[in-house]
């Protein structure tokens, strides 16, 4: 074994300065770091780094939940309702469940509109296109329909 700096004597290893203690808890390294500033200077060494969270069960300051999402499903049911009540009071046999659906349909988006309005939802014309609907298949339709039924039976009655 060949050491490229023999200790002074000229034997055994080279000979190493004295090891300092290795850093306590909270102490840097030496060497590492920011340099220690007198008082007065610097960013302030006490306090936590960032505030507490509030205990459970508190209101929480605004900015700091979830945005609420919109809810759409009311005015979305009351359109679909509307339409398939349309489509079932156009038919002669299922007149039955296009006036109930039409009611549904008017209910729904009657409620869909609400939340528009209020700020809860984002499809106001999703809802009055279900409110339309329904009022289409329970009263215009089922009202043109006795009408139509009407006027075939009065013009049978004239042969």
């Amino acid at each position: 074994m060949s050491n490229t700096q023999p200790a002074p004597d000229g034997f055994g290893p080279p000979s190493q300065p004295p090891q300092q203690p290795a850093p306590g808890y909270g102490q840097p390294a030496p060497g590492y770091g920011y340099p220690q500033s007198g008082p007065g200077y610097g960013y302030p060494q006490s306090g936590p780094a960032h505030p507490a969270a509030p205990p459970v069960g508190y209101p929480q300051a605004p900015g700091y939940g979830m945005p609420m999402q919109p809810s759409n499903g009311m005015g979305t049911t009351g359109l679909v309702l509307g339409i398939i009540g349309v489509v079932c009071s156009l038919t002669f046999f299922l007149w039955f469940f296009g006036i109930i659906l039409g009611i549904l349909g008017i209910i729904f988006g009657a409620i869909g509109r609400g939340k528009a309005n209020r700020g809860e939802a984002t499809n106001k014309g999703a809802a009055t296109g279900g409110l339309v609907c329904g009022i289409i298949a329970t009263v215009v339709l089922p009202l043109l329909g006795i009408a139509v039924f009407a006027s075939i039976m009065g013009s049978a009655s004239t042969f």
